[in-house]
C-alpha cells in the first residue's frame, strides 16, 4: 500500500513539476510573442472609434497580420494594466511593431499620426487650406488639396474628407501677422466656433501650429496662443544677454516684432537685431519702415503701397524716423527666434541694412559704405523695371 501511495505521490510531483515547467515555457514564450518583433510587413493606420473595445482592436489587428496572436496581446494589455486606457483616434502602426509597441501606440493618446490632415494656415495674405495624407510607405505627409475657403471653391471631395471621424485638424499662425490679421482669419476658420470678445493686445500671440478640433473655441484658442508666447517670452527673456539697452519684457517684444518684420531670413535675425540695437544704444532713431507702416494701417492688413514722404514726415508713435526709441507697442506677433534674436544679437557694429536683390539685406557700419550699398539696390532696382 506504502509503495502505491509513494508511486502516486512521484507521479504527482512528477505531473507538477510537468506543469510548472510548461507554465514557464508558455509564459516565455507569451513574452517572446508580446515583446519580440511583430508579422507586420508594411505600415498600417489604424483608425479606433469612441466605445471600442480592446477586444475589437485584437481582432483587427490579427486580420491584419500586425499581431500573431490575439489572446496574447489581450492578455499582454491586462498584464501592463492598460485594459481600459484604449484612445479614439487615426494611428500610424510601423512595420514589425511588436505587441507592446502597439499596446502603447493606441492607449498614450495624443494627435493622430495617421489619416487626413486640414491644414489652416492663417495670418498670410488669404487662408490657405491644405489637404494632406499620410503615404503609409514613406512615413510622410503628402498633399493632396489646397485652395482658399474665401476666395476658390472647396474639392468636391472636401465635405467628404471632414465627415470622416479620424480626420485631424490643424491651425498654422504665420509669423509676422497681427492680432487683427488672426482674430479676422480666425473667424473664416468654419469648424470652430464663438465669438472673439476682445483682441488681444499686440504681439501677444505666438505664431506656430496648434491642434484644433470640431467646436473648439476661437477665444480659447487664443488664449493657447497667448499663453505660449508668455512662455517663449519668459524663457528668452532669462537667457538674455547683459547690458542690452531693453528694460523690460514688452520692449524685447517690440523690438522681436520689428525684427519679424524687417527680414523673413532665419539666418539674419540676429544681424538685424545688431543694427536696431546699437541704435538704441547710441541714441540714433531706428528709423524701420514697417513701424511707420502699423501706424497708418493700425496692423489692419498690408499698405499695398509704397510709403509717401509726406508720411515718413508725419509724426506719429510708430514713425520711428520722427520719434526716438522703441514704438509704443509690438508691431506684430514674432515668433521664437525673432524674439531671441532681441536679446540675443550679433557681436557686431552694423548700423545701416539694405535689401540686397537676393532677398536678403547687406549690412554697414558706416554710413558712406551704407550709401554704396543702397546705390547698388537702387541700380538692381532700375534694372527690374526696364525688364
Amino acid at each position: 500500500m506504502r509503495l502505491m501511495y509513494r508511486s502516486i505521490a512521484s507521479g504527482a510531483l512528477t505531473l507538477l513539476v510537468f506543469i510548472v515547467i510548461a507554465a514557464g515555457c508558455l509564459i516565455v514564450w507569451g513574452q517572446s510573442q508580446y515583446r519580440g518583433e511583430g508579422p507586420l510587413g508594411v505600415p498600417i493606420c489604424l483608425s479606433i472609434k469612441r466605445g471600442t473595445t480592446m477586444l475589437a482592436i485584437s481582432q483587427d489587428l490579427k486580420e491584419r497580420n500586425a499581431i500573431s496572436d490575439a489572446r496574447v496581446f489581450r492578455i499582454g494589455v491586462d498584464y501592463a494594466g492598460k485594459s481600459g486606457d484604449l484612445k479614439a483616434g487615426s494611428f500610424l502602426v510601423p512595420a514589425s511593431s511588436s505587441m507592446q509597441e502597439i499596446v502603447d501606440i493606441v492607449t498614450r493618446g495624443g494627435p493622430n499620426t495617421c489619416g487626413l490632415e486640414i491644414v489652416y494656415r492663417i495670418g498670410v495674405d488669404q487662408i490657405g487650406v491644405r489637404v494632406r495624407e499620410l503615404d503609409l510607405l514613406t512615413g510622410r505627409f503628402v498633399d493632396i488639396a489646397e485652395f482658399d475657403p474665401v476666395e476658390g471653391e472647396a474639392p468636391g471631395a472636401f465635405e467628404e474628407w471632414r465627415a470622416r471621424p479620424s480626420t485631424r485638424y490643424r491651425l498654422v499662425m504665420a509669423e509676422g501677422a497681427t492680432v487683427w490679421q488672426v482674430v479676422e482669419d480666425l473667424k473664416a476658420v468654419d469648424i470652430l466656433a464663438g465669438d472673439v470678445s476682445e483682441l488681444p493686445l499686440e504681439g501677444r500671440l505666438a505664431p506656430g501650429s496648434y491642434e484644433i478640433s470640431v467646436g473648439g473655441g476661437r477665444e480659447e484658442l487664443l488664449a493657447e496662443m497667448e499663453a505660449r508666447q508668455e512662455h517663449q517670452l519668459e524663457k528668452a527673456w532669462r537667457n538674455r544677454l547683459d547690458e542690452l539697452p531693453i528694460a523690460t519684457k514688452e520692449e524685447a517684444l517690440i523690438l522681436a516684432s520689428i525684427i519679424e518684420k524687417e527680414t523673413g531670413l532665419a539666418d539674419e535675425r540676429r544681424q538685424v537685431a545688431a543694427v536696431f540695437v546699437n541704435r538704441l544704444r547710441r541714441g540714433m532713431r531706428l528709423q524701420a519702415d514697417p513701424t511707420v507702416i502699423y501706424g497708418i494701417t493700425n496692423g489692419q492688413g498690408g499698405l499695398g503701397r509704397g510709403i509717401r514722404r509726406s508720411e515718413l514726415q508725419r509724426p506719429t508713435p510708430y514713425n520711428t524716423y520722427q520719434v526716438n526709441g522703441l514704438p509704443p507697442t509690438p508691431i506684430a506677433n514674432p515668433g521664437l527666434k525673432s524674439i531671441e534674436a532681441a536679446l540675443n544679437p550679433d557681436d557686431e557694429k552694423y548700423l545701416f541694412f539694405v535689401a540686397d536683390g537676393s532677398g536678403g539685406h547687406a549690412f554697414a557700419e558706416t554710413l558712406s559704405e551704407h550709401n554704396r550699398n543702397v546705390a547698388k539696390w537702387r541700380a538692381i532696382e532700375a534694372q527690374r523695371a526696364d525688364r
